[in-house]
Parts: C-alpha cells; sequence; structure tokens
C-alpha cells in the first residue's frame, strides 16, 4: 500500500495543499499556519490490530531507522521520505517513571511521568527534529537551495538543531535570548558547530528576526510553526498509550509555552483514535509558568479573546514566551479534548520540582510548572485520585543545574521549603556521627 501526506491550511475555508518538501511556513493564500494531513483512507486499509503489531515488532529494535520511536511509525509521519535521508539518533522510545511516591504525597493513586528530556540532546525537541532535518535532506538532496537551518530558541529547540545538523552534516544556526538560557543549554549548540547569534532580546524578539531571515528560501526555518516539527512531537502521545499495552489514560498534562507540543500530542492522539487504535480521548491539560501565561488568560474567559503579552522572566526559561506561534492550533486541540489550562508561581513551579526530586525525580521547572499543575487541579477537585494521570517531563534536570543550585542553597526570591543544603563538619568520626544524629532526628519530623 502506498502512503502519502502533504501540508494543508489549517484554515477550513481556504484548505490550500502544498507538497511536503515546499519551502513554506504558512498559507499563500490566507496567511494561516499549516498542518500535515495524511492521506487516512489509505491508512486505514490496514486493520488497527495490524497496526499495533506492526509498531510493536519496530519498536526499539536494531532493524534500521525502525528502532526509533519516530521512524517506527514512518507511515504516520512522513511516509515518502527516502531512508537514506532518514536523520535518526535513536529518539523516543524513552521511559514511563511511575512517579507512586509523589502520587501519594499529593493524594493520587496513579501517576506517570513521560521522561521526555532522557533522549539525546536533553528534551523533547529531538522528536520533532529528527523528522525537520531528515526532510531537509531529502529537499537537498532533490536539489533545493538550503544552505542553513535556523531557529529562535530559549535553549532545548538550538541545541536539538544543533545535534541533528551536525549529524546530517548541515549548517544549524541558533538565535538565542542573551543571558535568559542556562550554560548548559547554551554550550549545546556551540560544541555541535551551530552559528550561535545571541541577541539582546526575549524569545518573542528573536522569533520576529528568525521569520524575518527564513523569507530567504535558502535559510530553512526549523520552529515549531514548521509543522514538520509536530509529526515527530505527535508521536509522544502514540507512544505512551502503546507502553500502556494500547490503554489511554484519562489525563495528561504537559508544559505550554510556543504551544506547538500541545497541538502535536493531540494530533497522534486522534490520528490513534481514526484508525481505530483506541475508543476515546484523555483530557489535555497545558501548564504554563504564571510570568508567561497568555493561553492560561485566554482560557479564563473560554478562548473568546486571545492577547499576546510581554512574558517576564522565569525559572521555567524555555516556556517564557508571551507570543506563542501556535496558539490557533493549540486552542482547537483544547477545545477538542475538554482542555484545561493552568498556571503555577516561580515558587510553586519550584516546590514541585523539588519534591519531585525527593521521590526520585530529576526535574527541570518545566516539568515543575506540570508537577504544579496537577497539584492545584487535584486542590481543586478537577482530577480524582482515582484517574490515570500522566505528566509529559519535557527536558532533562541536567541542563538546569544552576536553577538547582539556586533553590537549595536558598538564592531564590522566596522561601524554598524543600532545600537540602550541605552540612559542613569537621573530619572527626564524631563530627560526623553527632551530625548524622541530629540530622536524620529533623528529618524524621519533617513532614513534605
Amino acid at each position: 500500500m502506498s502512503y502519502s501526506a502533504w501540508f494543508q491550511c489549517i484554515n477550513q475555508q481556504c484548505a490550500e495543499h502544498y507538497p511536503l518538501n515546499t519551502v513554506i511556513y504558512r498559507c499563500k493564500t490566507c496567511g494561516s499556519l499549516l498542518e500535515v494531513q495524511h492521506d487516512m483512507q489509505a491508512l486505514g486499509h490496514r486493520g488497527a490490530k495490524a497496526w499495533m503489531k506492526l509498531f510493536e515488532d519496530r519498536y526499539k529494535s536494531t532493524e534500521w531507522p525502525y528502532g526509533s520511536g519516530i521512524w517506527g511509525k514512518k507511515e504516520w509521519v512522513l511516509p515518502e521520505i527516502h531512508v537514506d535521508n532518514i536523520v535518526s539518533l535513536y529518539e523516543g522510545g524513552t521511559n514511563l517513571f511511575w512517579a507512586e511516591r509523589f502520587g501519594k504525597m499529593i493524594g493520587l493513586d496513579n501517576l506517570w511521568l513521560k521522561l521526555c528530556g532522557n533522549s539525546h540532546s536533553g528534551s523533547f525537541k529531538d522528536l520533532g527534529m529528527t523528522v525537520l532535518v531528515s526532510m531537509v535532506k531529502q529537499m537537498i538532496s532533490e536539489g533545493a537551495p538550503i544552505q542553513a537551518v535556523a531557529c529562535a530558541s530559549t535553549g532545548d529547540t538550538s541545541a536539538a538543531l544543533a545535534v541533528y545538523c551536525a549529524a546530517a552534516g548541515i549548517q544549524s544556526v541558533v538565535l538565542l535570548p542573551k543571558g535568559k538560557i542556562s550554560i548548559a543549554q547554551l554550550v549545546q549548540p556551540i560544541a555541535n558547530g551551530a552559528l550561535v547569534l545571541s541577541l539582546d532580546t526575549d524569545f518573542d524578539g528573536c522569533m520576529g528576526v528568525v521569520k524575518e531571515i527564513t523569507k530567504d528560501e535558502t535559510i530553512y526555518l526549523a520552529n515549531s510553526m514548521n509543522s514538520l516539527r509536530i509529526e515527530g512531537q505527535k508521536t509522544v502521545g502514540i507512544e505512551i498509550v502503546q507502553q500502556f499495552d494500547w490503554e489511554v489514560p484519562d489525563v495528561i498534562i504537559i508544559p505550554g509555552g510556543n504551544l506547538g507540543n500541545v497541538s502535536a500530542l493531540g494530533s497522534g492522539l486522534l490520528m490513534m483514535r481514526d484508525l481505530g487504535i483506541i475508543s476515546r480521548l484523555p483530557r489535555l491539560v497545558v501548564a504554563q509558568a504564571e510570568r508567561a501565561n497568555p493561553l492560561y488568560r485566554s482560557y479564563l474567559n473560554n478562548f473568546e479573546t486571545f492577547e499576546p503579552i510581554q512574558a517576564k522572566k522565569t525559572l521555567a526559561s524555555a516556556i517564557q514566551i508571551g507570543n506563542p506561534v501556535s496558539i490557533e492550533k493549540a486552542i482547537r486541540t483544547l477545545r477538542h479534548f475538554s482542555g484545561i489550562v493552568v498556571d503555577a508561581t516561580e515558587q510553586e513551579l519550584a516546590d514541585a520540582a523539588a519534591l519531585g526530586d525527593l521521590t526520585g525525580m530529576f526535574n527541570c521547572p518545566h516539568t515543575g510548572v506540570a508537577l504544579a499543575g496537577l497539584i492545584k487541579l487535584i486542590k481543586a477537585g478537577k482530577i480524582d485520585k482515582s484517574e490515570h494521570v500522566v505528566v509529559i517531563s519535557t527536558a532533562h534536570g541536567l541542563k538546569f543545574t544552576d536553577f538547582k543550585v539556586a533553590y537549595h542553597e536558598g538564592s531564590l526570591d522566596f522561601p524554598c521549603r524543600f532545600s537540602n543544603k550541605p552540612i559542613e563538619v569537621p573530619p572527626t568520626v564524631d563530627a560526623v556521627k553527632e551530625a548524622l544524629q541530629h540530622a536524620l532526628k529533623n528529618r524524621r519530623k519533617t513532614n513534605v
């Protein structure tokens, strides 16, 4: 069976089509965002059980490129790409962390974290970047005049773009907001050979510049307004269901910044439903930092209006975005999934991340936003203790050691409830014994 896919305008009154090897990011007719559409009739000729068996047989195998969590679902992602042009670093297939202790602490019986940060560049952005860079490689092989691939980034997108371009032998260009990302995130694209431009602005300012420079078709845009990225990221929802033996969780919570990820999550789940693999949909929750919460503000008035904001500095730096590119797609998705939007203060997100760490996690601040949102929704009675909940952890905590150090040193602008400072003692057995006795006694009294 031959499968096909194409770009299509998200404006239903327009619905223009474009080939996937076209350098295009918005509809030429109406200016709306695009999305990738698949020939669902052709995909439907293979039954649901046959798709599940195929995906199970490929999962984490050594058969190139199907062991990848993305390319094991190639027919649902980029069906027409030539295998020789696929740029894969064995992305996807990340583990589910059973957060039993944390769940009990907050009053939830069945809580899991999908650890998307356990990946090559340390964030979920790898899922989409393998698709985008692979398509660029194919376009170059077909004669496209692309000289470089560019993105604006708060850290994770630039890291993923740089590493996949390095693997492909394609030049990457990243625009970063000066002084607003962690050292670990800054060094990643530098190490992988990217041309790094540090702009004295915020992410929204970088995004404005990159949209202008990519009007030149020799520089290809890699931000999530390019819906090729969404095709890779949509597999996270599919993979979650697969890992639960094709059972759908009740609630999935995801941090939200530029908002491409929630629409990607919804896209994969809808595809599963339309092809008969699942019969129901989960509720989706987007969690935002209070200092960068334009979607939450829109949610409060039932998405009737949306106003961009000037995002304020937040510990959750990767989602410090006041004018998200994928706002239309995100709102459409949340309406379809009976979605909820919640926000978290700086103290709430930092304490939630730290409490999670005390139960065996190692959270980035953005995962802290999602965990804080979960705690709020349980307290408000919007999530029942018996529900099966999955929190998507978007990046590895090692990218944000400066955040963790500041928290445990107590140097943030609020009390750090779960800080854990080293105890300095003289190098004698008696001193160590005394310190241990005192510390362990105090810890037994601590109620987290």
